[in-house]
């Protein structure tokens, strides 16, 4: 029980961290000329300001978290944990824009919290073999990168929403695999030794696609709508997570039958409460933006 408590809590802490991360960077990129998005010239801009490098931080002490509540815990548990960061975004970009939370976003919050609530209480997991999953999880990280491709190329000749959607859509995939390379990352570290850990493309794989999650995620921030790309992004990566900790790492829920249509209605409503409150926190941010742009042109 306690240690289901420690993991829950990192995940938390994590999500926390993860919030301030993603409001800080997005801050960071508002005035950046739309012309240098997905270039090495938009990180050449932003790697020289101070409140990028602030967000940046925080982001990799989000992650530290993750990486702690993994190593403890379930991946089927954790990921969906991490869509909390929303509860502690909404706030945040509030206080720092000047502006009160709706009652309606308030609203979506409390639906959240309870969907949550509701998931950890109930949500009983079974490990699987994660050793085992060393060669078959570097495979399935290939395979999602060629789709992450796919949806840049197509991204570049695309404009506004469908650009952010293709961007976020390959972030959600990124960070999803991220999750699961760092929760066979944990085991070999834990369960092996450091020199083990060193020797497996797992841990090459996931410095790869943590470095390029993030560094799309700007390029997602900086794209177009921000309504449409945060809760496509927020959305997809536990959903990613989870179906690949199933699949690939062999974890699985124990639960009975009714435990199962409880989890089931509260991730529904949990999935709701993530597009509700990452659509109107990014249309209020796209507004931020557009107030940016047109102070840049005067």
């Amino acid at each position: 029980m306690l240690e289901h408590t420690l993991v829950v809590a990192a995940a938390l802490a994590g999500a926390v961290f993860t919030a301030i991360g993603i409001v800080v960077r997005q801050r960071a990129t508002m005035d950046v000329p739309d012309h240098l998005g997905i270039s090495s010239m938009m990180i050449a801009t932003l790697i020289r300001r101070p409140l990028w490098w602030a967000g940046t931080a925080a982001a990799v002490t989000g992650y530290v978290f993750q990486a702690i509540a993994l190593t403890y815990g379930s991946l089927l548990l954790v990921a969906p944990l991490l869509v909390s960061a929303l509860l502690f975004a909404l706030p945040l970009s509030a206080w720092l824009a000047g502006r009160r939370v709706t009652a309606v976003e308030w609203g979506w919050a409390l639906v959240l919290t309870a969907a949550l609530a509701v998931f950890v209480a109930l949500a009983k997991t079974q490990p699987g073999d994660y050793m085992a999953s060393e060669s078959t999880a570097i495979v399935v990280a290939v395979g999602c990168l060629a789709v992450v491709a796919c949806c840049v190329v197509l991204a570049r000749r695309m404009s506004d929403w469908r650009k952010a959607i293709l961007l976020a859509t390959g972030v959600g995939l990124m960070f999803g695999v991220v999750l699961v390379l760092t929760k066979i990352e944990t085991q070999l570290l834990t369960g092996q030794s450091p020199w083990r850990a060193l020797s497996s493309p797992v841990t090459y794989a996931l410095i790869a696609f943590g470095v390029g999650a993030t560094l799309l995620q700007q390029s997602a921030f900086h794209a177009g709508s921000l309504k449409a790309s945060v809760p496509a992004m927020l959305v997809l990566e536990p959903i990613v997570a989870v179906l690949l900790g199933q699949v690939v790492l062999g974890e699985h829920l124990v639960v009975s039958t009714r435990s199962a249509i409880v989890l089931g209605v509260a991730v529904v409503a949990m999935t709701a409460a993530t597009v509700a409150l990452g659509r109107d926190e990014g249309a209020y941010e796209d507004e931020l933006e557009a107030v940016a742009a047109q102070r840049q042109r005067s």
